[in-house]
């Protein structure tokens, strides 16, 4: 059974590309009303676009840099401007930046963990009083295994998810009672253009690759995507706080 999301309002950042993008259109294709960010300007255009073509007046878009609290705080108002409210958050909104830890800048730190961290926070920040006049909603962090399990030249976005992970276990015990459900969601290898910004030329719209181009073995977007669908049809007694997932047949290791 798919959830039944009209009159629901939903914010995604990161949404004009890849899983962000993904999940934007999943909640659009069920009834939602959905607004993204992104930083990027043209990306962001493009996306909703995209959406908007497939929901006439559906979708709105925001410019948004998650590491600016007051640009976080319109995004979510215009939720509220635009549909009325704010029902769904999709923090989705991050950056990689990898190499060893003498090696990284302070710079870089500052963007990964004021990115995929901070960022978050800010979000959950602004949305949450806006759920509770709604009378709850369900916030998803989208997270990474990388918030598990470490690995050589990933410092920083290491310490973002593992961060993250433990940002999102206290949130849901804070706003549980308030009828806020929070899921983490810990993708492994998706086939995005995360690690290959350069590759957008020839994306899809939203970012996706092209037919042929994807890999035998990686997640796909849209199995994130479902994995967010398959949380908002849970029953409201139910919360699952933490989900998952992993190629089912990556390369064997040599």
């Amino acid at each position: 059974m798919e959830p039944n999301l009209e009159n629901k309002v939903a914010v995604v950042t990161g949404g004009s590309r890849g899983i962000g993008y993904s999940i934007a259109e999943a909640l659009v294709r069920h009834g939602a009303r959905v607004v993204i960010g992104s930083r990027n300007a043209a990306d962001l255009a493009q996306a909703a676009d995209a959406l908007n073509k497939l929901a006439p007046s559906r979708v709105d878009a925001v410019e948004t840099d998650v590491r600016d609290y007051k640009q976080v705080e319109r995004l979510m108002a215009r939720a509220e401007e635009r549909f009325g409210g704010l029902d769904i958050l999709v923090n989705n909104a991050g950056i990689g930046l990898f190499s060893p830890v003498e090696e990284i800048s302070p710079e870089e730190w500052d963007a990964v963990i004021g990115t995929n961290l901070t960022g978050c926070f800010y979000c959950v920040r602004a949305a949450a009083p806006r759920m509770k006049r709604r009378g709850g909603g369900y916030i998803f962090n989208i997270s990474s295994l990388a918030g598990k399990n470490a690995f050589a030249g990933g410092a920083a976005y290491n310490a973002s998810k593992f961060g993250l992970n433990g940002f999102s276990e206290a949130a849901m015990l804070d706003l549980r009672y308030d009828g806020i459900r929070v899921s983490y969601i810990m993708p492994g290898s998706v086939e995005t253009d995360f690690a290959h910004p350069g590759a957008h030329p020839g994306a899809h719209p939203g970012g996706k690759r092209e037919p042929g181009r994807r890999s035998s073995w990686k997640i796909d977007p849209e199995d994130v995507a479902q994995a967010v669908l398959d949380l908002l049809r849970t029953d409201p007694r139910t919360m699952i706080s933490r989900v998952e997932m992993r190629p089912s047949q990556p390369p064997r290791k040599q």
